[in-house]
């Protein structure tokens, strides 16, 4: 199974539902990419693959600078996981692979 492509996301956030674009790009064990959605795009950072499960990091400058902690497990189409935001606490990140 391949976990790169394209998956169109929801992230409930304390600014509502935020919706985006998310690009994988496998390396071997770890893989580049970006999201892109109502609040600017963001470079994923530090990507790594651990069977069928992705952690990354990314920054955060709209509407304020703020690390993100990245971690979603896919199965078949479907993508679930997790974004923890500092002080925000952590939301829920899920996601329908579309190419």
């Amino acid at each position: 199974m391949s976990l790169g492509g394209t998956y169109e996301c929801s992230t409930k956030t304390p600014m509502g539902h935020q919706k985006g674009t998310l690009t994988i790009v496998p390396e071997g064990d770890t893989f580049t990419g970006q999201i892109t959605g109502d609040l600017g795009t963001m470079e994923l950072k530090n990507g790594t693959i651990s069977g069928n499960t992705l952690s990354w990091k990314m920054k955060m400058t709209s509407p304020m600078p703020i690390d993100l902690d990245c971690k979603a497990t896919v199965e078949g189409q479907t993508l679930t996981g997790t974004i923890k935001a500092g002080f925000f606490g952590t939301m829920a990140l899920n996601g329908t692979k579309t190419s």
